[in-house]
């Protein structure tokens, strides 16, 4: 692929690992792992065909903690457990096989968790039921439950459980972990100040609300040596209310930002349904220049990048790296595409995402993954 003429394919450096691209594979819920939370050999050659095609680093679907409150979906997996170390052992190597980095993302549910076999009940930062409702394609139905707050006990182990995860994460091969901040979950109903009506030193002013996400993201990063990669995911949108911003705009921006790069973070992937339009009301900056102003890491931007015009805008507009989601999932090859000049294929929905988000069969390479012959 070219290198020297197209931004999207420029080398990139994190510190002591570089890509040869700023193309990555987004983050993706598709509930396909084992009931008891094993990844599986269909995972392996499913995340493999991405690297095949180009992108330059993955990221995987976000992987549960601890086997207390943190899963949100049944069939996702976890790296909780030596089982679950050793399943993801063969998506690293099958990835790793095809010269690419790969990335755990950890993810604690919170109250929006929708499938659960650990708990009957959901926790979060207040008592307050989220808004919107449970999603039909990972298996869930009607309103969400009203969570337990955790109290300051149960905080110290989220903390030590995300930080256990990281571990376990390096001991199946990944090159590092992205801390799930973003989309409605629990570390971001911590920024979220319609979720967080803690009235402790974890809730109220943004600078409150910023503290736990940026307290999970120092353990982890300080637990982990400097080679291993320690990004945190954020946004304002939530999968169950992707109208929320945070009440003070861009100046929350500037303290959310600066907090988790102070934490240590090895970069900010910021994402929202569409990251090339302003974040806060109509005017002024994106989430993704709001990240580049007042963060001090290397940015991700996600959301409606699928246009090659338009992943290139980010990366001119000053994100470092870009991830697609739905449309590598119509074009696992899209970088390849790109490089060759050509159009990549609208996502395809129906044909992909219904009726559920398993991995289909038509998704799932028969053949050519070396490690796994």
């Amino acid at each position: 692929m070219p290198t020297d003429h197209d931004a999207l394919f420029e080398a990139f450096s994190f510190d002591d690992l570089t890509v040869d691209g700023r193309v990555g594979l987004a983050p993706m819920t598709r509930t396909s792992a084992t009931a008891d939370g094993r990844a599986t050999e269909r995972m392996a050659r499913y995340y493999a065909k991405f690297a095949r095609g180009g992108f330059s680093f993955l990221l995987t679907e976000g992987v549960y903690t601890d086997a207390e409150y943190s899963q949100g979906y049944e069939n996702q997996p976890g790296l909780v457990t030596d089982d679950h170390v050793e399943a993801w052992r063969q998506v690293t190597e099958a990835v790793h096989d095809e010269g690419t980095p790969i990335f755990a993302q950890l993810m604690h549910a919170g109250a929006i968790s929708q499938g659960n076999p650990h708990t009957d009940e959901t926790a979060g930062p207040s008592a307050i039921r989220p808004d919107g409702e449970k999603s039909g394609l990972y298996g869930g139905e009607g309103e969400f439950d009203t969570p337990k707050a955790l109290t300051h006990d149960e905080l110290d182990d989220v903390r030590e459980t995300f930080v256990a995860a990281a571990e376990n994460a390096r001991a199946a091969g990944f090159d590092g972990v992205e801390l799930h901040a973003a989309n409605g979950y629990l570390l971001n109903e911590f920024l979220a100040a319609d979720a967080n009506r803690r009235d402790d030193e974890y809730g109220g002013d943004v600078e409150s609300r910023v503290r736990f996400p940026a307290e999970v993201l120092a353990a982890v990063r300080e637990a982990m040596p400097e080679s291993f990669v320690v990004g945190i995911r954020v946004s304002q949108e939530k999968v169950n209310d992707d109208g929320y911003e945070w009440p003070g705009g861009e100046d929350d921006a500037e303290v959310v930002f600066a907090a988790l790069s102070e934490a240590g973070a090895d970069y900010l992937h910021v994402t929202e349904t569409d990251i090339t339009a302003p974040a806060f009301g109509d005017d002024g900056p994106t989430l993704a220049a709001a990240a580049v102003e007042y963060g001090d890491a290397p940015v991700v931007a996600n959301g409606g990048l699928g246009d090659p015009e338009t992943a290139r805008s980010v990366l001119e507009a000053g994100a470092d790296l870009l991830t697609l989601g739905t449309s590598a999932l119509s074009n696992p090859d899209w970088p390849e595409q790109v490089a060759r000049g050509e159009d990549p294929d609208p996502f395809d929905f129906e044909g992909i995402l219904l009726p559920s988000a398993t991995i289909g069969d038509d998704e799932v390479p028969e053949t050519d993954v070396a490690s796994l012959d």
